[in-house]
């Protein structure tokens, strides 16, 4: 049989136990993903969407509303995602877009500059 030790102790910290390493401070681990959901169904439906219409299965943002039965205005404001530089989309996807972002964020008018998104969102340091 082997014994290992690990010179680390426990401590309650606005009660939950903590990790305290031998030099004292906490352990942190990895901050946990945070996917949200509705920002990458709504990534998802916006290059579907451009797809079906590069392709020619829809003729126009009209036809295309109309045959998924969703507001056209709705359509061209999720359209717009495809416009995110890819790093952005990358971050969302893995969850590492900032805390407060929200869909309803991504569909307000953003600049087209990948680099000025970037610092729209806080995504990236510039």
């Amino acid at each position: 049989m082997t014994t290992v030790f690990v010179p680390m102790t426990f401590r309650r910290i606005g009660g939950r136990k903590r990790i305290v390493l031998p030099d004292g401070s906490l352990y942190n681990p990895a901050q946990p993903v945070s996917i949200d959901n509705a920002i990458v169904r709504a990534l998802a439906r916006a290059f579907r969407w451009r797809r079906q219409l590069e392709s020619g299965r829809h003729a126009s943002i009209n036809e295309l509303a109309k045959a998924d039965k969703i507001d056209r205005g709705y359509v061209s404001k999720v359209l717009r995602l495809t416009l995110l530089a890819p790093d952005i989309v990358e971050a969302i996807l893995a969850g590492r877009q900032p805390e407060g972002l929200k869909l309803a964020d991504l569909l307000e008018p953003f600049p087209v500059a990948w680099a000025e998104q970037r610092r729209e969102f806080g995504l990236v340091a510039e």
